[in-house]
């Protein structure tokens, strides 16, 4: 079993949304998209999407850009991002899923001897985009990360990997602590998979370490619309 991770999808079937305005890097990019993930997926590999799936604004817009990839070998993991305003409740989500489609949120979910929990998280503090009234939000995203967390060790063994699949980045773009880190270290996470950050401006590793924990930026327009390998 492999698993692999892409993010920032931003499928807009029937919605008028089209990502090349925002450059060359999203010209055709679901076609490319698809291209190499045929090129590496095993229908026993787990592909994790990390957020902003769809534009779509209703659930059943959603389901069309969903279907886009349900001819797609692997198991799908999915996440809200905040663009998914079509995300209106998990059990609604849920319902409208294909075969091996998952949905998480503030939960977790196992294969083998992988778990992988999954929580929205949001800016953090000394972020470009955070503001006074995102305090709230930030403080709450935390508690929300916690319980996924909680919900995976409550599943994990002895020797089984720990997987966090969220949407926003966790730390500064200085690399710096936040509430996000220290959990992710006090619950020994072994990797994080993020995305939500665009364009050419970006700064932040597409791969690295920090604090014996690796994070992965998997953002489609960074990866160059190629699914990123995760290891473990």
């Amino acid at each position: 079993m492999n698993i692999y991770a892409i993010s920032d999808l931003h499928i807009s079937t029937n919605t008028d949304k089209p990502m090349d305005v925002f450059g060359g890097n999203w010209v055709n990019y679901m076609d490319k998209i698809k291209e190499d993930w045929n090129s590496k997926v095993s229908d026993d590999d787990i592909v994790l999407i990390g957020g902003d799936l769809s534009w779509a604004m209703d659930i059943d817009e959603a389901k069309l850009d969903i279907d886009t990839l349900n001819g797609l070998k692997g198991k799908k993991i999915i996440i809200k991002g905040n663009h998914d305003y079509w995300w209106s409740g998990i059990g609604k989500v849920r319902d409208i899923l294909p075969e091996n489609f998952f949905a998480l949120q503030n939960d977790s979910i196992k294969f083998e001897n992988v778990v992988i929990c999954g929580s929205r998280c949001w800016c953090v503090p000394d972020s470009p985009e955070f503001k006074e009234h995102d305090m709230k939000i930030y403080l709450r995203e935390t508690q929300r990360l916690r319980l996924s967390l909680q919900s995976a060790l409550k599943m994990k063994g002895e020797n089984d990997k720990l997987i966090a699949l969220v949407h926003y980045p966790p730390f500064t773009y200085k690399y710096e602590d936040t509430l996000f880190t220290k959990i992710f270290e006090e619950f020994k996470v072994d990797c994080v998979i993020f995305g939500h950050l665009h364009g050419k401006f970006v700064k932040i590793d597409k791969e690295f370490t920090k604090n014996g924990i690796k994070y992965y930026l998997t953002s489609c327009d960074q990866v160059d619309n190629k699914l990123v390998r995760i290891d473990l």
